[in-house]
């Protein structure tokens, strides 16, 4: 056993065989140690271990090694080649990649990163069971896209750890993962040419990159800068400042005419005004048409007229990438252009939640045409009907026919689908939400939250609103729309008052709020206390568009964890039910069933306690603070003025 130490200057490549050795390579401030024989790979910064990998069984104790201009390479028996190499130097954040490159695609490579006991894990998919911090996480042979499927919608390659590193993987790798499965303590990155991946290649290649930062927060600033991106804008400050009010919790596909005009009315009697209506699912004539159903919305311009006239100047329509085949004819001038999605076998049929097994077909947004002929249909609705924006459903690449012919590399399929689809729709910018979400961090739309059932607990109820919050914003996507507050009501699941009060309060000091349930159906003590709500909403709305802002110019979150502010606190990063905006404000929410008295945690700082202005001095737990129905407990950084 004999060990190589290597310092990053330019070599000359040259490949020389060495059998059980140890690689160590260094930058300034960090230290990588490979040893061949147990295959892991260790980083250190400053002398501390920040990642520990186990690697795939191609790195062979007998592997023939090369220096390269930036790194090393190993060659192994099979003359596959394994780079390691420095992307990034600096004396606060370092960044190196491994990269396997024309693997045979009868290949699997598996790279384990060790979770460790007391690490904490951010990052990673969205999912219906959002447990904070990720590592408690369980995946199986997961295939990592975004999905409707356990509501991943977003699947960011990208895990961060509290101790100041991450891993990326780059998104032409054929991607599942295991989370504590077959390894206990691990998470495992598994590359094969396998469905829903391209299987067609002879290749493939598996890269990954990973950063290391003085703590967490400088690690995920890098990441920022080096790979993840800020956002090119931002959404418009009304859809901040002001509810939006959906028709599709309460009503479902209930709604006409009259139906909006009786709860834009109540919305307004009731004290609320100056916001936006949104008509969700069954405008339609036919799904796809993109007109309006003659009996429910028989003058769709007049309609918007009217509930602009009732003090709602934003009116915004639902819409997705959808045609299904009964829709006349609008199918038969997409099948005729050749506008729809096609599998290897030529075929188009396809499914979703509004269809038939079969009875869909899928735009393909891969085509410039397609996103052309889409765009123009949309300027179209807004100049005929006088609509403002939209809310963009859909995205996800599982509603296309298995196994897709896309127009682009095969190595990103079926990747481009929600690409082509979001950059399309984006155009119409500061009114516009989507759901879906793949290195998209760059859009300056508001993402929202998948659909959320009415119920308390962790399967995807109110209790994974803030852990989806922080999720979100710390994968890159810091325009958070939540979810309707109450949730879907799916499966006769109603919000009741207090789930209904409890979830409005969480959502106060996220970017925007939404309703479709309404405080009116509960009492006047809910509307009381709604009123109150949106309020102070709408005072802390300022800080909300700094925020904005600031994630445009430097990439910050608008929502991060409360150990944002303190990264090495041990006690902060375990934190799931508390959430900061920005720097200067933590909302500490009640999201359990018939609670009185939680506990708060506050980070290093001084924090005014915003309903009775006590000064805490922290880090220091709160224990029992009194909630009544009532209260929404949050603290501000002392000398700072929210409104």
């Amino acid at each position: 056993m004999f060990r190589i130490l290597i310092i990053f200057l330019p070599f000359i490549t040259t490949v020389v065989l060495a059998s059980n050795y140890t690689l160590s390579f260094r930058s300034s401030n960090v230290v990588a140690n490979l040893d061949t024989t147990t295959r892991k790979l260790i980083v250190e910064r400053n002398g501390k271990p920040v990642q520990t990998i186990l690697m795939n069984h191609d790195i062979e104790s007998d592997a023939a090694f090369g220096l390269l201009d930036n790194g090393f390479k190993l060659l192994n028996a099979d003359r596959e080649v394994t780079e390691f190499t420095i992307d990034w130097d600096g004396e606060d954040f370092s960044l190196f990649t491994v990269a396997r490159r024309s693997r045979h695609h009868s290949r699997i490579v598996v790279d384990c990163l060790k979770l460790g006991v007391d690490v904490n894990w951010f990052g990673g998919p969205m999912q219906a069971l959002q447990y904070w911090p990720v590592q408690k996480q369980k995946f199986n042979e997961y295939s990592y896209i975004n999905k409707a499927d356990d509501s991943c919608c977003i699947a960011e390659r990208y895990w961060l750890n509290s101790l100041g590193s991450f891993v990326f993987v780059d998104e032409d790798a054929p991607l599942f993962i295991d989370q504590n499965y077959g390894q206990p303590g691990y998470l495992c990155l598994e590359a094969k040419k396998s469905l829903p991946f391209d299987i067609y290649d002879d290749t493939y290649s598996f890269v990954y990159q990973i950063g290391i930062g003085r703590d967490a927060r400088g690690a995920h600033m890098g990441a920022i800068q080096k790979i993840l991106g800020r956002p090119s804008g931002h959404p418009a400050e009304a859809m901040v400042k002001y509810p939006i009010w959906s028709s599709w919790a309460r009503f479902k596909k209930e709604i006409n005419d009259s139906v909006l005009y009786v709860y834009a009315n109540d919305i307004y009697k009731y004290g609320w005004s100056n916001g936006q209506i949104e008509i969700d699912d069954d405008w339609e004539m036919c799904y796809g048409s993109l007109q309006p159903d003659s009996l429910k919305f028989p003058r769709m311009r007049h309609t918007v007229g009217v509930l602009k006239a009732k003090g709602f100047p934003r009116i915004t329509l639902w819409v997705h990438p959808f045609i299904n085949r009964d829709c006349e004819a609008v199918y038969s001038e997409a099948l005729r252009n050749d506008y729809l999605v096609r599998n290897h076998d030529g075929q188009t049929e396809a499914q979703w939640w509004n269809s038939e097994p079969d009875g869909s077909v899928h735009l393909d947004f891969t085509k410039s045409e397609v996103a052309e002929w889409f765009t123009e249909r949309l300027k179209s609705i807004q100049t005929e009907f006088g609509v403002n924006g939209f809310k963009f459903d859909g995205g996800e690449p599982n509603y296309m026919p298995a196994d897709p012919v896309l127009n682009g590399p095969r190595s990103k399929h079926p990747f481009l689908i929600t690409d082509g689809y979001l950059r399309t729709v984006a155009k119409f910018e500061n009114l516009a939400e989507v759901r879906s979400a793949r290195r998209t961090q760059d859009l300056p739309i508001f993402v929202r939250m998948n659909d959320k059932s009415s119920a308390w607990g962790w399967s995807n109820g109110l209790q994974t609103l803030i852990p989806t919050l922080l999720m979100m914003n710390m994968v890159g996507y810091p325009f958070v729309l939540p979810d309707m507050v109450g949730g879907n009501g799916y499966f006769n699941q109603y919000p009741s008052k207090e789930m209904f009060i409890r979830w409005l309060q969480a959502t106060v000091f996220m970017p925007s709020i939404q309703f479709s349930y309404v405080p009116w159906e509960y009492d006047e003590e809910t509307v009381r206390i709604s009123k109150k709500m949106t309020d102070l909403h709408e005072k802390i709305t300022p800080k909300i568009m700094e925020r904005f802002k600031l994630a445009v110019s430097d990439g910050h979150p608008v929502n991060p964890p409360i150990w944002w502010v303190s990264p090495d606190d041990f006690e902060a990063q375990k934190v799931f039910d508390q959430f900061m905006l920005g720097e200067d404000i933590i909302a500490a929410p009640v999201v359990q069933n018939n609670v009185r008295a939680r506990d708060i945690y506050l980070p290093k700082g001084e924090w005014v306690d915003g309903n009775i202005a006590t000064v805490y001095v922290g880090p220091r737990w709160i224990r029992n603070y009194t909630v009544p129905l009532n209260i929404l407990p949050y603290f501000v950084r002392k000398g700072v003025k929210i409104h």
